[in-house]
């Protein structure tokens, strides 16, 4: 069974990458819908154009960039990759006897959490989502914004109150980043945590303190 990788229109397609990246080297099968915002979003920080005939190209491309930009960083095997366009609301993930082991938004733009908290569906990545919360499956919305509203706030406890797990983008240091991609490949480690999946993305806390100096 897959998981599901929603990729929504707010800034941080490298940690969608990081994501994708970790499942597929993790053995995972995923399923991939991208947003129309999230397109431009990809554009604006790759100058890649994601498009429905050529998502493999352009996702290969996509995935062997580091954080940085740098291609050619990451060699991705997309082997176990099917993506579903974001209009498509007869895809597979739109029912839930569609069989998945849950979904993650990754970014999650201000707009994909409230459409989700207030059940929109107004696109498969918003119907995916629903869908994994009246299945009781996991799902996993990593926020992407700052500051936050109030009624931002009030979405972000909705889906917490729903069963979602709520994993704002925020890097740490205690794991001795020394490049961009270490920031992006923590947060990376975190929603794949949330969704207990086993990577090594990060040095974990193991109680030592000055152990990133190590």
């Amino acid at each position: 069974m897959p998981w599901i990788v929603g990729v929504s229109g707010a800034s941080g397609t490298p940690y969608a990458a990081a994501v994708l990246r970790a499942l597929l080297d993790a053995g995972e099968s995923v399923d991939l819908v991208v947003s129309r915002a999230s397109r431009l979003t990809l554009l604006d920080e790759t100058g890649i154009s994601f498009r429905d005939a050529h998502w493999r190209d352009d996702l290969g491309e996509w995935l062997a960039r580091g954080a940085d930009g740098k291609p050619g960083t990451f060699q991705p095997d997309l082997a176990r990759v099917r993506y579903w366009s974001a209009g498509d609301l007869a895809a597979g993930p739109s029912s839930g006897s569609y069989r998945t082991k849950g979904m993650l938004i990754v970014p999650a733009s201000t707009a994909a959490v409230a459409g989700v908290a207030l059940g929109l569906s107004k696109d498969l990545l918003q119907r995916a989502a629903s869908v994994n919360l009246k299945e009781r499956r996991p799902l996993v919305v990593a926020v992407r914004e700052t500051p936050l509203n109030g009624q931002t706030l009030r979405h972000l406890v909705t889906l917490d109150d729903l069963g979602a797990v709520v994993v704002p983008t925020s890097p740490a240091f205690y794991a001795g980043a020394t490049h961009i991609q270490d920031l992006v490949d923590f947060v990376a480690g975190r929603v794949l945590d949330a969704a207990g999946v086993g990577h090594r993305l990060y040095r974990r806390w193991e109680g030592d303190l000055g152990g990133a100096g190590k």
